[in-house]
């Protein structure tokens, strides 16, 4: 049995241009986009990423747990989970409208900017925001590592 041996061979999961790309070995996420491959400035990595959302995650059930004096991380009188989104969502909103990073992309050296470099206007944080919550426009990214919610917003979660 012969074995195809094609580099052009990918998955419908790698999405469109998947090929393409793997037959380029200098390809690199953000490439097309003129942002370097490596350091500050490049895009930053999907695990790098959730990793920031899993803390800003974290302290935000602390601060609803703490505004609503439930238990955090206890069955028996939880916080209700409306509220760990709320605060979240203020979050994001507060924190990337002004200063471009979260308390956990900010420890994990992430950055969101608009494709040309600049700060992200409120509309577009807020846009941002509202389909990160809904979480599947997160989950689906491209070759550059942008999920739809970074496309709609017109911007890219770079390192610091």
């Amino acid at each position: 049995m012969a074995r195809d041996t094609r580099r052009a061979v990918g998955s419908w999961l790698e999405g469109p241009g998947a090929a393409v790309q793997d037959s380029d070995p200098t390809s690199y996420p953000g490439k097309r986009l003129g942002l370097p491959p490596a350091g500050a400035g490049s895009v930053a990595g999907f695990g790098r990423r959730f990793a920031a959302l899993l803390i800003d995650w974290i302290v935000c059930v602390l601060i609803a747990s703490a505004l609503t004096r439930h238990a955090a991380f206890d069955g028996r009188d939880p916080v209700n989970p409306g509220w760990p989104v709320l605060v979240l969502a203020v979050e994001y909103i507060a924190l990337l409208g002004t200063v471009g990073t979260t308390l956990g992309m900010r420890l994990l050296g992430i950055g969101v900017r608009r494709l040309d470099g600049g700060r992200v206007a409120w509309l577009w944080v807020i846009v941002r925001t509202v389909l990160l919550i809904l979480v599947i426009p997160a989950v689906v990214y491209d070759r550059d590592q942008r999920g739809l919610h970074d496309k709609a917003a017109g911007v890219i979660a770079v390192r610091l």
